[in-house]
């Protein structure tokens, strides 16, 4: 191991200063109780002060030969001086208060009880990574205004703000004072409430207020990290102050006004930099503030938390490595672009470590002393300072780029993200003041329909920032009619959208920011009408066209399921997990899955089959979730995991879901336990409230449960054993013909394996009953004829469905071979769905040769017919002639099952 640490000119004065004391620190990285012992050895020759000081600088020293000379992971040095950071703190205030109490009494609420500092880490701080010469961001909160109780004598009485104002400073001169011994930290307290102008602690409640009437945008940024760090007995008490910090921070929709409010920020930052570079070109080699530096990588990720972090709780965490993770996780950012810039953190803050090792100064420029940089080189592994610079301009150039792209500052990102008008004319970027002064120079239906916007009042508060964005959206729909990237009827349909929204200036900015999601929209909204609708219900679920991979992907219920979990650890953690906030994190998940499978079916990337196929998964999914949420929050739970049920019928049993289908499920559960019907019966009440209730951000389904024993009047929830001896005909209540018909389309859904298994005997059992084939052909086309006459077609129209030669022929057609003959040819039982059974029914010989397979193809593309007319909300019946082919071929099979209708 080589001695590397030695170099260092700050490691050298520490060893020649502290040589008789560096034994105090024990061995190993340093942390809170390795601290302490180290801190109560000092003490005893020491002043709290000077303990403190000396402390610092026997940590400082380890970290260095840690870092340096054993390759230390850089979670190892961050947190250690995280720990330190808290660590005096919590031994400052200690000390303040005792002088404090000793002259003022304790400072106490209205209640009686003894008012509470806390004292927060922003920042570095917060997130747990201070750098080792970091000076520490700190805002002083107290929880309640109020006195202290003075001395017995009646004197020393003082507010409770006067008294932790004394604390302020009386901490300040043990950790920030500079003296013989240095200093511990270097503090910070601009970024509290009205900054330096500000009082240096304020009560909750102004805290609050603050945040209401004058919290910035940037300071959200700032609050991102913010925690508690001291003194370590108030940390299990800041629930308070989490409920004030957390809605400043995270908004409840996505949030994209900030991309601005950061862009400004950002300029500030490198114009900055420029400035202090300027006939100093060493400066611009800056690691933390230069371009593709430490903090481009923190704004990346801050923003993108910002942004969604109220519709995405797991986002909430303060660690930018985490962050990336989960960043990715959650699918907002690749993969590899996350790996890339978690590995250009670490490489870069390595490097700021290195440069601050050298002389303790709170710099991050490289040095221009050759050696210093052969060292940095060489603790890093580097043989040689070139390949060293070349890393690190690498991992710059790759930071810079996606920090570009993501804010729209490159050359590329001006005409796609940053919102401006591609293809406009100056005048339409600049002599626009309003809307009437656009309206002219708009296409003729687009103006038209925004005509009467300016007389709205919704549209008259807007901020001019706001009116801005709105004419630039204008502007930009505008060119893309010019060049034909859009239709007429698309602009029009997403005016109509637009118009109830024009309110929420997050959904103008949204836009803005990011054109591809604006013609994606335009796109969806042009093809069909059902999708404008379901965007006017759920708006916020258009932020899912960001999102590169959307139309490629597929529905995949174990990642939709760990998301959700994942967001409820989150909402759990900082105890917010409480019934309503559930109900909506459900609700915009559902929503969100709907619209990315709706997206892929508008622009013909899945066959109408995989449609069905991956709503019926998202169906099955939110049922287990929502169970699963549930059984967790009830009061009467007697067991860890319910021991219930759910059997799915109809399109939900079939796969064949579609968009707004209702759920036909059944419950049933087996428990011996003595009040079971009770419980299991209160517990799908709750559960079919928490599906159907419908809250701010809508509803999930539509429950029916007709199809359970006895129908409407039997019980909701049903034991196996009633379920069962109902279905198999024991007993005097027993199922009909038409219950065994949907028996053939049901399917165990969730529940215990043991039940499944008894399931899939019942309803064999039941297909496969013995029956008068007679009398059951006779009794399906009965019903059959009934449907049939409840449905008036005019005669050169063709139902799609109803009419003869329609879908419903093929599944009554299906169902009687099912029950009529599943017991001889087993191939049957199987629940695949109509077009598969009527080609094994085909093969067993039920069916002529080439009648199956031409029915299966009909019925394939009367669903598709179906289907797209009900997107673009139109008639399912057509002229007769347009599907004379599909209803011949199902004719053709009735006349195969039924020969004598």
């Amino acid at each position: 191991m080589q001695d590397l640490s030695t170099y260092s000119r700050f490691v050298q004065r520490l060893r020649r200063r502290y040589a008789n004391e560096l034994h105090l620190l024990p061995a190993g990285a340093p942390n809170l109780a390795t601290m302490q012992t180290c801190f109560e050895a000092l003490r005893q020759t020491q002043p709290c002060g000077n303990a403190l000081r000396m402390l610092r600088q026997l940590v400082m020293e380890r970290l260095a030969v840690l870092d340096c000379d054993q390759g230390a992971k850089l979670d190892v040095v961050t947190r250690a001086v995280t720990e330190l950071g808290e660590f005096t703190l919590d031994a400052a205030y200690q000390d303040a208060q005792a002088q404090l109490d000793a002259s003022y009494g304790t400072p106490t609420t209205p209640r009686g009880e003894r008012a509470v500092l806390w004292i927060i880490g922003m920042g570095k701080f917060g997130a747990r990574e201070l750098n080792v010469s970091s000076d520490i961001d700190l805002i002083y909160v107290y929880d309640e205004d109020g006195e202290t109780t003075g001395l017995p004598d009646g004197r020393g009485r003082i507010s409770n703000h006067d008294y932790f104002a004394k604390a302020v400073k009386l901490i300040y001169a043990l950790i920030g004072d500079n003296t013989e011994h240095g200093f511990v930290f270097r503090m910070d307290l601009a970024l509290r409430p009205n900054g330096n102008s500000g009082p240096s602690v304020v009560s909750r409640q102004s805290l609050e207020e603050y945040f209401l009437v004058q919290g910035r945008e940037w300071e959200r940024f700032a609050w991102l990290k913010s925690r508690v760090v001291a003194p370590f007995s108030a940390k299990a008490n800041a629930f308070e102050l989490r409920d004030t910090v957390l809605p400043f921070v995270f908004r409840r929709y996505l949030d994209y006004s900030v991309f601005e409010s950061l862009r400004g920020l950002h300029q500030q930052i490198r114009k900055h930099s420029v400035t202090r570079s300027a006939g100093r070109p060493e400066r611009a080699n800056d690691v933390k503030l230069s371009r593709g530096g430490i903090r481009e990588i923190e704004f990346t990720v801050q923003l993108l938390q910002v942004v969604r972090g109220g519709h995405f709780p797991e986002l909430r965490t303060r660690p930018t490595l985490q962050a990336l993770q989960r960043l990715s996780q959650a699918n907002l950012m690749p993969a590899a672009t996350a790996d890339a810039l978690a590995k250009a953190y670490v490489f870069l803050r390595q490097v700021e470590h290195r440069i601050q090792y050298l002389d303790d100064q709170q710099t991050h420029v490289l040095p221009t002393n050759d050696d210093d940089l052969n060292w940095i080189a060489l603790t890093l592994g580097y043989g040689d300072v070139c390949d060293f610079l070349t890393q690190l301009d690498t991992h710059r150039e790759l930071v810079a780029h996606e920090f570009d792209r993501l804010l729209g500052l490159g050359d590329k990102a001006e005409n796609t993200n940053n919102g401006e008008c591609k293809g406009c004319t100056p005048k339409a970027q600049n002599d626009y003041v309003d809307l009437e002064s656009l309206l002219p120079d708009l296409n003729v239906h687009l103006r038209e329909r925004v005509a009467l916007w300016s007389e709205q009042p919704r549209v008259r508060a807007l901020r001019d920032d706001s009116v801005q964005r709105l004419l630039k959206l204008l502007q930009r729909t505008n060119a893309w009619i010019d060049d034909g990237r859009i239709t007429e009827e698309a602009a029009v349909r997403w005016s109509d959208w637009m118009e109830p929204l024009l309110r929420r200036e997050s959904y103008l900015a949204l836009l803005i920011e990011r054109p591809r999601v604006h013609e994606q929209l335009m796109r969806l909204l042009g093809m069909a009408r059902w999708p404008a609708k379901y965007l006017q219900q759920h708006p916020g679920v258009i932020d899912e066209l960001a999102g590169e991979a959307l139309l490629a992907e597929r529905f995949v219920p174990a990642e939709f399921e760990q998301e959700l979990e994942r967001r409820l650890e989150s909402l759990q953690a900082t105890g917010q997990a409480d019934e309503e906030t559930l109900l909506n994190l459900l609700r915009r998940a559902h929503h969100a899955e709907v619209f990315r499978t709706l997206a892929r079916d508008v622009e013909g990337r899945i066959t109408v089959e995989q449609v069905a196929d991956d709503l019926s998964a998202l169906a099955d999914s939110v049922l287990k979730i929502t169970s699963r949420w549930v059984w967790q929050h009830f009061k009467q739970r007697h067991r860890d995991e319910p021991q219930f049920a759910i059997l799915a019928y109809g399109k939900l049993g079939g796969k064949e879901l579609g968009y707004g289908s209702d759920l036909d499920i059944v419950f049933v559960y087996e428990d011996a336990h003595e009040r079971a019907g009770e419980i299991y019966a209160t517990y799908v009440r709750k559960l079919i409230n928490w599906l159907t209730v419908k809250t701010g951000e809508g509803d999930l389904y539509e429950i029916d449960t007709a199809l359970r024993p006895n129908g409407n009047s039997g019980l909701l929830v049903s034991t196996f054993e009633a379920y069962s001896d109902y279905q198999c005909q024991r007993g005097e209540n027993t199922a009909w013909t038409w219950e065994h018909q949907a028996m053939t389309r049901a399917r165990f859904c969730l529940g215990a394996s043991d039940l499944k298994a008894r399931f899939d005997a019942v309803r064999a059992n039941v297909i496969n009953a013995k029956r008068d084939q007679a009398a059951l052909r006779q009794e399906i086309v009965a019903m059959r004829e009934k449907l049939h006459a409840a449905h008036t077609v005019k005669p050169e129209l063709f139902d799609v469905k109803h009419s003869a030669g329609g879908m419903v022929d093929v599944e009554f057609a299906v169902q009687y071979l099912v029950l009529a003959f599943a017991q001889q040819h087993p191939a049957l039982l199987a629940n695949v769905g109509n077009i598969a059974l009527l080609l094994s029914a085909e093969k067993a010989g039920l069916l002529p040769a080439g009648v199956g397979e031409a029915a299966g193809s009909a019925y394939r593309e009367l669903r598709r017919v179906q289907h797209r007319a009900r997107l673009d909300e139109q008639p399912t019946q057509v002229p007769t002639a347009e599907l004379e082919k599909e209803c011949s071929a199902i004719q053709a099979l009735w006349h195969a099952v039924f020969p004598e209708v």
